[in-house]
C-alpha cells in the first residue's frame, strides 16, 4: 500500500512500517560498475543496519547533532543516512573527495553544519583521518564512525528517539551554482510531503520499478532514488553517476534488463546517450517498460527530447514517457511536473520580448521553443513575481518563481537573514502567507510553468537581457570540438562596459588536433547570428575542468572568477582585444592595469 494510505509522521515510523509488512521484499540493488550486482537490501535488513548505526550514535550522545555521511557509491549511505534519522541526528550528505584532493570543501561544510561526528566506510577511515590531519582541518578531531564494522548486536540496545514531523533529517547543501554552499533545513515533514506530491505526479504504485545513476549526496538522487522508492513500496536499482558517465549506455541497459517504469536525469544525460549510441546498442535495448523519463536540474532541451524519442523510437521509447520538471533543494525536491501519459508542452517565445521580459508568441525565425515543466499541485503555490516590486505578475511578463507550500524548506542552517529574505518573502500589498524566493526566472501559460533562467546569472550587454544557457547550446553546438553540456558564457566590465565571454571544454579527442581559429571562428559566427552579440574573450579549457556543482549544473560564478584570476585549466584563447594578444592568463591584472591609467591621467 503506499504510505499516502497512512498517517506517518516520519520516515522511521514509515521504514518500521515497511519492515514489517514487507519484511522480506527487496528494496535496494546497487550495481558494480554499473553491470554487476553486489549489494542488495530489503526492508527489514535496512531496518536492522539503520537500528545498528543508529545505537552506535545514541551511544555518543548524538541526539540533535550533525554528523557528514561521506561514502563511496553503494548501500552504505543508505544504512547510514537512515541510521541518523533513526538516532535523531542530523545527517549531512556529501560525496567523499577523490584520491590526491583537497578536503577543505569538506571542512568548509562541516564547519558550516557544526558537525560532531564523521560517518563512513573501513575502506575510507584512515586515508581520510590521515589526509585531514596532514592538512591541519578540524575534522580531524570529530567522532569517526565506520558503519560497516559495526556489530548488528547494537541492535538490540536501540531506543526510538522523541522525533516528530517538524524534526530536521538532514542538511541539504545547495550545489552553489550562483554562490556559495548552503545548508538546506530539510523536516520529516518536508520529505513526507514532498515524497507524496512525487509519487502522485510520477504515478507511482507498489509495481513501480527505479534506475538510478544520481548521487545520492544530491537532492534528486536521494529523495528521488532512494526515499521515493521506499515511500512507495517498490524496488529501485542503483549505480554510481562515475559508472553511467564513463559508460552512459549502462544505464538505458539498466533500464532495458530490470524492466524499470521510473529514471531520469539532466538534460545532458540523454544527449550523452544520443553521442554514445551504436546500431548495436539499439539493436539489444528494450525500453518499453520506461514511463516516466524525468528530466530537470537545467534547462530541457526540445532538440534533446526529440532526438532522443526519434533514436529510440525502435527500443519502444515512447516520447509520452518524457516528463520534464522542476524543482530544489529548499522545496526539498519537485515544485512542478507534467502530465504521465502527455507529451511535454512547448511554447515558442519570441526571443526580442523574452530580453524584455516580455512573453508572446514568437514567429518563424524569430521564435525560442521553451519546454514547459508541468503544474504545480494543488498543495502548493506558484507565483510568478516582479522581483524588483514584489508585485504579482501577469501572464505576458516574466518574474521571479515564488513557491509557497509543505514541502518549502525550513530555511538555511544558522543563516537567519539569508532564511528571513530567502524563505519568509511577502507580496507587495498582501501581508498574509510567505513564499520562498527561488532566484529562477520564468512564467505561467495556463498553468504551465516556464523557466528561462536564474536572476543572478542573466546576461545584460546593451540593454538587452540575455540568458546563459541559451548562449551556451548555441556554443556547444557550433563546433564538434566543444564538449556537451561543459561551457559557460558570462559578462565581464571591460573600459566600462559589459562583454561576452565563453569557456568551454575541448573534447578529448580534439585535445592534440585543435584548430583553435576554426572553432573561435565558428563560436562567434554562431553567437552572431542566433543571438547579435560580438564575443569578447574565448577560453578552451581541459576536458573535465570546467567548475560544475556536485549535480552537474555549471558553476558560472565560479567560472568568472577562475578567468579573471587566470586560474583555468586553458588550452587555447582568443580576445579580440589587441593588446591580450593571444593570450589573457590575468585579466584582471589588465583591466586593474588600465584602471590605474585612467586614474592616472594616462591616455589608453
Amino acid at each position: 500500500m503506499p504510505a499516502s494510505d497512512y498517517c506517518f509522521s516520519t520516515f522511521v515510523e514509515l521504514l518500521n512500517y515497511r519492515a514489517e509488512s514487507q519484511a522480506e521484499q527487496q528494496l535496494y540493488t546497487f550495481l558494480k560498475s554499473g553491470e554487476t550486482e553486489t549489494e542488495k537490501l530489503t526492508y527489514k535488513e535496512l531496518q536492522m543496519q539503520a537500528q545498528t548505526i543508529a545505537a552506535a550514535l545514541q551511544a555518543l550522545d548524538m541526539f540533535g547533532e550533525r554528523a557528514l555521511l561521506l561514502y563511496q557509491p553503494g548501500l552504505d549511505f543508505v544504512a547510514a543516512f537512515f541510521g541518523c534519522l533513526y538516532a535523531g541526528v542530523v545527517a549531512v550528505p556529501a560525496y567523499p573527495p577523490r584520491k590526491n584532493q583537497n578536503l577543505s570543501r569538506l571542512q568548509a561544510i562541516a564547519q558550516d553544519a557544526q558537525a560532531k561526528a564523521i560517518l563512513t566506510s573501513t575502506s575510507l577511515i584512515e586515508s581520510l583521518q590521515a589526509s585531514s590531519t596532514q592538512e591541519g582541518l578540524g575534522i580531524s578531531g570529530l567522532h569517526w564512525l565506520a558503519t560497516d564494522s559495526l556489530s548488528t548486536d547494537l541492535a538490540l540496545t536501540w531506543q526510538p528517539p522523541q522525533i516528530s514531523d517538524r524534526t530536521l533529517a538532514f542538511l541539504q547543501y545547495t550545489s552553489g551554482s550562483t554562490g556559495n554552499p548552503k545548508g538546506v533545513m530539510v523536516s520529516h515533514g518536508n520529505l513526507l510531503a514532498n515524497s507524496s506530491t512525487i509519487y502522485q505526479m510520477f504515478g507511482h504504485s507498489p509495481q513501480s520499478q527505479g534506475m538510478i545513476w544520481l548521487p545520492p549526496y544530491h537532492d534528486m538522487g536521494l529523495i528521488g532514488g532512494i526515499l521515493q522508492p521506499l515511500y512507495g513500496g517498490f524496488p529501485v536499482v542503483l549505480m554510481a553517476s562515475v559508472d553511467f558517465l564513463q559508460k552512459p549506455m549502462r544505464w538505458l541497459q539498466a533500464i532495458s534488463r530490470y524492466k524499470a517504469t521510473t529514471s531520469g536525469g539532466p538534460n545532458f544525460a540523454y544527449d550523452l546517450c544520443l553521442r554514445k549510441v551504436t546500431p548495436e546498442h539499439l539493436a539489444t535495448l528494450d525500453l518499453s517498460s520506461w514511463e516516466v523519463a524525468f528530466t530537470g536540474a537545467e534547462p530541457v532541451r526540445a532538440e534533446t527530447i526529440d532526438k532522443f524519442a526519434a533514436t529510440f523510437a525502435e527500443c519502444g521509447f515512447r516520447k509520452e514517457a518524457f516528463y520534464p520538471c522542476y524543482g530544489m533543494a529548499e522545496t526539498t525536491l519537485i515544485v512542478s511536473g507534467g502530465e504521465k501519459t502527455a507529451l511535454p508542452v512547448t511554447y515558442d517565445v519570441d526571443k526580442v520580448a523574452l530580453e524584455q521580459n516580455r512573453v508572446s508568441k514568437g514567429d518563424r525565425g524569430s521564435s525560442q521553443t521553451i519546454v514547459g515543466c508541468g503544474r504545480s499541485p494543488s498543495s502548493q503555490t506558484v507565483a510568478i513575481v516582479n522581483p524588483d516590486t514584489l508585485i504579482p505578475c501577469t501572464s505576458e511578463e516574466v518574474g521571479e518563481i515564488w513557491v509557497s507550500g509543505p514541502s518549502v524548506a525550513q530555511g538555511y542552517w544558522n543563516q537567519p537573514e539569508e532564511t528571513e529574505k530567502n524563505f519568509r518573502a511577502k507580496l507587495a500589498n498582501i501581508h498574509e502567507g510567505t513564499f520562498l524566493r527561488t532566484g529562477d526566472l520564468g512564467f505561467l501559460q495556463d498553468g504551465e510553468l516556464f523557466i528561462t533562467g536564474r536572476i543572478k546569472d542573466v546576461i545584460i550587454i546593451r540593454g538587452q537581457n540575455h540568458y546563459p544557457q541559451d548562449i551556451e547550446l548555441t556554443v556547444e553546438n557550433s563546433h564538434p570540438a566543444l564538449r556537451i553540456g561543459c561551457g559557460a558564457a558570462f559578462a565581464i566590465d571591460f573600459k566600462g562596459s559589459e562583454r561576452l565571454v565563453i569557456v568551454h571544454e575541448v573534447e578529448r579527442s580534439y585535445l592534440r588536433k585543435l584548430n583553435v581559429a576554426e572553432v573561435v571562428g565558428s563560436i562567434r559566427q554562431a553567437v552572431a547570428a542566433q543571438h547579435g552579440l560580438d564575443v569578447f574573450a574565448t577560453a578552451l579549457v581541459k576536458t573535465g575542468s570546467i567548475p560544475k556543482t556536485s549535480s552537474g549544473k555549471i558553476r558560472r560564478r565560479a567560472c568568472r572568477t577562475a578567468f579573471l584570476a587566470g586560474s583555468l585549466d586553458i588550452v587555447e584563447d582568443w580576445s579580440e582585444n589587441p593588446q591580450n594578444k593571444a593570450k589573457y592568463r590575468d585579466l584582471q591584472a589588465e583591466v586593474e592595469l588600465i584602471l590605474q591609467q585612467l586614474t592616472s591621467g594616462k591616455q589608453v
